[in-house]
């Protein structure tokens, strides 16, 4: 045998092994929640590549949205019974959104005898003369439930909760409150269960806010997310700005009174409170280096300017709630801590001072990136966790990125790298590329079904990749000084509309037709939706989200063909794989078409192993033909094997049986094939 088969699996790390099964347990629950409510368009026809003025959402002031909801409010009783709604359910608004031709689009939280519903939110659509055009719902089913009385203790559901923080690095030993009852509904039939949150640090000294939802009737752990969105950062400097600050007397603070009152704060390495306020007795703030701590704090007050100021003109929104009232920003967070996050509890952006507090991560794309989880929170509320919280995280990517080219600024011009300034891993690549997001090493470029098991940044990747191709096309090209050359799953061309359309589309989508359990397919029908109303059905943009989302294999392509919207054949047979021994296979029967297979054939494996790199698959179509589907690679020792592959099976007859052939070529690991898919675009 070759070297191959003595070398040593020194890479198999407990930590990843504990981090990989928490978060299979969550997406799987996730996965399985439904978007109800047709969220497709009326056709339009809008002036060819403008958005349609009927459809777009005004510019409200917070007294004409403050007035909106409580319309809403006085008649959220009627609303419920309107869309059908039970008698112990009640509706909680939560926002309204205002399209110029009087269609109102309000987001609601549910209750169930006066519980909680989560999984309930909903968005109702109505039309200026009153009447619903459509409901979206977190979830479908029918919300009722047969005891409000639990059967296990509240203490127990604590229990379980502070273990599950403990094992990511908190050191509480109770819950930050005690358990509440809530109604559990978005995963399928709605129980009884307990939310308990924990409190503390995580292992990387981040603040921990992990949320535990407990059946209440078993005990058993349904689900589980993180309150606290983690994100980038960026050690390089926005160059001389303009702040807006505030004088009182003889001194200046970093206060902006034109934004809302946002404050600008110095923890000075503590890691609670709001630490100092900046004040100083002249208004020049800082000296470009961390030798001087206003520095830090003038990056994130220009940070947070900018990203307000992007919000204000690119959708009308006026701060992070659309109510004109400001977050507040806090600058040297910890001792070296590594990251940036933001924390709805406390309507705060933080950041910490980087590796040996030097490199504080206040640029600018952190700015765009953390506040705008605060957006998502107080918008579609996306769960942090699974599809959903890979959708959560490429929102903040999107308009992340959506503030940098927004600001023009020489220092950090505009480009579709994230975090290209930081340098964590000494090798002076960005964190996340939205071009080809498999760049990075650990984010895919495409959907797939196992996408939802994997952290959060990185199944944000096919996200980010729809959006950079629809808004700039695949294939070579060069902007802003930076070179890109974005692939496609299908192999096929996407022509890009413009990043200010892609933008409008994903906005629109996120305010009105996200809920929290949005997954990529409803991901797509949003933003179809969304595009249809602002540029028309039949428009050059709508099919144009058609085919970015069938370039990274979700839907079908405008024309029909391509993406992951095909009819599909599985076998859920498992085989166990021999270690260093002979290949196996699995079979599928394929019957009932015409013709020949296409040119791009979908196969997408479901295989267990623990070092994926022993393994050769091939596809065998009916002929006995075999196509090379992963070679064997001695440095892959990550797990598992889950990716899309897209094959030219142009030359084989379609039906006949097709079959996966996979064979371990060294010792010391053993796997098995869970199943496998076959997809005919």
């Amino acid at each position: 045998m070759s070297s191959n088969s003595s070398r040593r699996r020194t890479s198999h790390t407990p930590s990843r092994r504990v981090a990989a099964v928490a978060l299979v347990g969550v997406s799987a629950l996730l996965a399985a929640a439904v978007q109800s409510g047709a969220a497709s368009a009326a056709p339009a026809a809008p002036a060819a590549g403008k958005i349609n003025p009927a459809h777009a959402a005004l510019k409200l002031s917070p007294s004409q949205r403050a007035e909106l909801i409580r319309d809403a409010d006085a008649a959220k009783a009627d609303t419920a019974k309107a869309i059908g709604l039970g008698t112990q359910e009640k509706l909680v608004v939560r926002d309204v959104v205002k399209d110029a031709d009087g269609t109102l689009h309000t987001r609601y939280e549910r209750t169930y005898a006066g519980l909680p519903v989560l999984g309930g939110d909903l968005v109702v659509d109505t039309a200026k003369s009153g009447q619903t055009e459509r409901v979206i719902k977190a979830s479908s089913a029918t919300i009722k439930v047969a005891s409000l009385t639990p059967r296990v203790a509240a203490s127990k559901a604590e229990k379980q909760a502070v273990s599950a923080a403990r094992a990511a690095g908190s050191k509480q030993t109770g819950a930050d409150r005690a358990p509440r009852k809530v109604i559990w509904a978005a995963s399928g039939k709605p129980i009884l269960a307990y939310e308990t949150v924990v409190g503390g640090l995580q292992d990387d000294g981040t603040p921990n806010q992990l949320h535990v939802i407990t059946d209440a009737a078993t005990g058993k752990e349904l689900f589980r997310y993180q309150g606290i969105k983690n994100g980038i950062g960026n050690t390089q400097y926005s160059g001389q700005v303009t702040l807006t600050t505030t004088q009182s007397g003889s001194n200046f603070t970093l206060t902006d009174g034109s934004r809302g009152g946002h404050k600008t704060y110095n923890l000075n390495h503590g890691s609670s409170g709001t630490g100092t306020l900046f004040s100083q007795t002249n208004d020049t703030w800082g000296n470009s280096t961390t030798s001087n701590a206003a520095t830090a704090g003038a990056d994130a007050h220009y940070g947070a300017a900018v990203t307000w100021d992007f919000y204000k003109s690119t959708f009308g929104r006026s701060g992070i709630k659309n109510d004109g009232k400001a977050a507040y920003s806090r600058v040297h967070y910890g001792n070296a801590y590594v990251n940036a996050f933001w924390d709805d509890s406390c309507f705060c952006m933080t950041y910490g001072d980087g590796s040996g507090n030097a490199d504080p991560l206040t640029s600018l794309d952190v700015a765009g990136h953390e506040m705008s989880h605060g957006v998502t929170a107080n918008t579609a509320g996306l769960e942090y966790s699974g599809e959903s919280g890979g959708l959560n995280e490429a929102t903040s990517d999107i308009f992340g990125t959506g503030v940098e080219f927004y600001a023009a600024n020489s220092s950090d011009v505009g480009d579709y790298l994230i975090g290209e300034k930081i340098d964590i891993n000494g090798d002076g690549t960005p964190l996340r590329y939205m071009d080809k997001p498999s760049k990075d090493g650990s984010s895919k470029d495409s959907w797939y079904s196992g996408l939802g098991n994997l952290d959060v940044h990185y199944s944000s990747g096919p996200a980010n990749h729809f959006f950079y191709l629809l808004s700039e096309g695949s294939g070579a090209k060069v902007i802003n000084g930076v070179s890109y050359n974005s692939p496609t799953s299908d192999g096929l061309p996407v022509t890009g509309i413009g990043r200010d359309k892609a933008l409008q589309i994903w906005y629109r989508a996120l305010t009105t037709k996200f809920t929290s359990t949005t997954n990529y397919a409803a991901a797509r029908t949003g933003t179809l939706a969304a595009a249809g109303e602002l540029y028309g059905t039949t428009s050059t943009e709508y099919k144009a989200v058609q085919d970015a989302w069938a370039a990274i294999a979700v839907g079908s392509r405008s024309g029909g063909g391509g993406g992951g919207g095909g009819t599909s054949y599985e076998s859920s047979t498992k085989v166990s794989i021999p270690d260093n021994g002979p290949a196996v296979t699995s079979s599928i029967t394929v019957s009932g078409r015409t013709g020949n297979a296409p040119n791009n054939l979908q196969v997408t494996p479901n295989i267990t192993h623990t070092w994926r790199g022993d393994l050769v698959i091939d596809l065998i179509g009916p002929s006995g033909t075999a196509y090379r589907l992963k070679n064997f690679s001695s440095s892959d020792s990550a797990d598992n094997v889950t990716d899309t592959y897209t094959v030219n099976a142009s030359s084989e007859t379609a039906n006949g049986t097709w079959k996966l052939r996979v064979q371990d070529q060294a010792a010391q690991d053993v796997g098995t094939i869970n199943g496998w898919k076959l997809t005919f675009p």
